[in-house]
């Protein structure tokens, strides 16, 4: 299994954990960008329906 993926996650956190990076202020539009964008209902994916089924 390719854990290359976790390592760069852990890797990524831990470089946003460094307080020189934590003490940097973030753009105010930023963050309101990204909570509109978590505010929006989760998409339901209805066009990607198939007519087949695993229960079938």
């Amino acid at each position: 299994m390719d854990r290359r993926w976790l390592a760069a996650l852990v890797d990524a956190m831990e470089q946003a954990a460094r307080p020189e990076v934590r003490n940097v202020p973030c753009d105010a539009r930023l963050i309101s960008a990204a909570a509109a964008h978590l505010a929006r209902p989760a998409p339901t994916f209805v066009h990607c329906r198939s007519v087949y089924s695993l229960r079938n």
